[in-house]
Parts: C-alpha cells; structure tokens; sequence
C-alpha cells in the first residue's frame, strides 16, 4: 500500500513539473503585445505651426494630412481641420500659377543687325516633336511683331493674307495672318498689338492651322495665362541712319 502510494505521489510530481514546464513555455513563447505609439501629434502641430509661419505651404499640407491620418482624434487634428482646407486651397492655386508662369520663355539677345526680346511659348497640345511656338518679338530695327514658328522643314498653308480661326478662353475669334517672303516656317500676325491684348486677358488660346505636310489641319492649344508683360523688355530703337 505504501508503495501505491509513493509511486501515485511520483506519477502527480512528474505531471506538475510537466504542466508547469509546459506553461512556462507557452509564456516565453507568446508574442509580446507591441506598445502604442507615442502620441507626439502635438509636436508635429508645432512644426505644422512652424511650417505655416514660413509660408511652407507644400510641407504644411503634407504635415497637416499625417496629423489627420494618425491622430484622428486629437486635439491636434481638430486646430488642423479649421486652417488646413485653406492652405491646401492656395498651395493649388500657387502651383498652377507657378507651372502656368513656367511655360513661357523671356530673352533678350543679339538678332541680325540689332536686338531682339522675346516672350515664347511652345503649344500644350500638340506636345512632343509636333509642338509649335508662339512668340512675342521687340526688334530694334524691325519693331513689334507676334507670330507662330513651326520649328520643323515645312511650315503652314497660308495664301496673302489668311484667316485663323481661334478661341480666347472659349470666345471665338479670328487672326489675321501671313506666310513671311523669306520662306521661315512661320506665320505672322497683321494686327500684333490687338493679338497681344487679347493674349494678356486669356488664360487659353486656341488656333486652327493647316500644316504643308499633307495640308494637315490641327488644333494649337497654348497656355497663356502666365504671361508676364514686365518681362518682356522693351528694346530702344537704333538711331536713324544719315543719309
């Protein structure tokens, strides 16, 4: 009997030993729970602040949004909710302005017994290769002129004086042009300073050409609405010769 007894003692050891080896093992081997991240959104305000005050307005949206996105429900995100709308609001109209303003092209330089200053910009459509420029030209010897340039070996299909049909921001219009007698892949313009006002007011411009290759009509679109009239010198005009 006793030996009954002291063997069922051993047999309920072992199994305590074994359970408690097993449950030990079962801790160490359980994923630790990952802490919470620390809420540093009122730091994060602070450079939002700080952004804000610099007139940073691409970096301020960008902080303002990961306030939003990770600290929903901070007080940080309900001060970012109130100025946010309005800095993402002018970051977009600043943007555009700034592509629009990029668009174009001013220089002043040496041209064939003068000088000459330019405002060009190339077409938005059609890109690439096929793009066309129009430019704004100031020359010493030959006055004003606004006209198209088509940079490759064939220019535009233009008998006398031709018509072009255009668009100022949708108003329908028409240009007035003509094939230059010196055979430059061009077309200029015969009333250059009514042309030019009309460009300062439009933010698009639209004009149907025909192309000499294969008379191809197409459809010029150009962006105009970042001219800056101030950067388009003024070139005195050379002395009149003595005779």
């Amino acid at each position: 009997m006793k030996q009954r007894l002291h063997l069922a003692a051993s047999t309920l050891g072992a199994l305590l030993v074994l359970a408690g080896c097993s449950q030990s093992g079962d801790q160490a081997q359980a994923p630790q729970q990952a802490p919470a991240p620390a809420d540093d959104s009122a730091d994060k305000l602070n450079t939002y602040h700080q952004l804000q005050r610099i007139g940073n307005d691409e970096m301020a949206v960008t902080m303002g949004k990961e306030i939003l996105s990770r600290y929903p429900n901070s007080d940080a995100a309900k001060e970012v909710q109130q100025s946010l709308p309005a800095i993402e609001q002018r970051y977009k109209e600043n943007s555009e302005k700034n592509r629009l303003a990029g668009l174009w092209l001013y220089q002043v330089s040496p041209m064939e017994g003068g000088t000459q200053s330019t405002a060009t910009i190339y077409t938005s459509q059609p890109s690439g290769e096929e793009r066309v420029r129009l430019v704004l030209r100031r020359h010493t010897e030959w006055g004003q002129n606004a006209f198209l340039f088509n940079g490759g070996p064939h220019g535009f299909v233009c008998k006398g004086v031709c018509s072009i049909k255009a668009t100022f921001d949708g108003k329908p219009g028409t240009i007035a042009a003509f094939a230059p007698t010196t055979g430059e892949p061009a077309l200029l313009f015969k009333d250059d300073k009514g042309f030019i006002a009309q460009l300062e007011k439009a933010k698009k411009i639209t004009m149907d050409v025909t192309l000499q290759d294969g008379e191809k009509k197409q459809t010029l679109v150009f962006e105009t609405g970042g001219f800056d009239p101030t950067k388009w010198q003024v070139v005195a005009k050379s002395p009149a010769k003595k005779k």
